[in-house]
């Protein structure tokens, strides 16, 4: 790795366990790629604009500690991969498909460090509590917004239920 970090790049740290024979160099390039602008054929919009300017780059490979067979993997991400303001985008681009990689027997993340030119572009919701109150129609208690669990196998009234103990 001869990549030195920009610093607004999103940095990303994945604890990797390659598939037998798979050096960790090459494993560590594979995640970057597969998770930035990488796949696993030829594509014939390769041509149409510089994979090198929006590629994920691994620019250091460490070996975990007490771990023979895995290694700590640092990519790092131009901003310009983003969509601006969208966690979505960026957790989908980093995780989404890289976690079923056939080179790696397994993958995690462990850590991700985004600058604060990346987080500036997430301005909130764009009205205030007031409005959400007013939409709902509630007011003096606690607005609550989850997943009730189990998400699946309750009975609509113990759904109902599990739904009425939240309010």
């Amino acid at each position: 790795p001869e990549y030195e970090p920009h610093p607004h790049d999103i940095l990303a740290a994945f604890r990797v366990t390659p598939q037998p024979g798979v050096p960790p160099e090459e494993a560590g390039a594979a995640v970057a790629a597969e998770s930035s602008t990488g796949t696993w054929t030829a594509v014939w919009t390769d041509g149409l604009t510089s994979l090198d300017r929006y590629k994920g780059r691994c620019y250091h490979i460490e070996p975990v500690p007490g771990e023979e067979s895995q290694f700590i993997a640092y990519v790092a991400y131009p901003l310009d991969l983003f969509e601006e303001g969208s966690v979505t985008n960026m957790f989908t681009s980093i995780v989404g498909n890289v976690f079923g990689f056939k080179a790696l027997r397994a993958l995690r993340l462990e850590d991700l460090r985004i600058p604060p030119a990346y987080s500036k572009t997430f301005h909130g919701p764009p009205h205030g509590i007031q409005v959400e109150r007013d939409k709902l129609n509630k007011y003096g208690r606690p607005l609550l917004g989850c997943t009730i669990k189990p998400k699946l196998g309750l009975s609509a009234k113990n759904y109902g239920r599990a739904c009425y103990e939240c309010l």
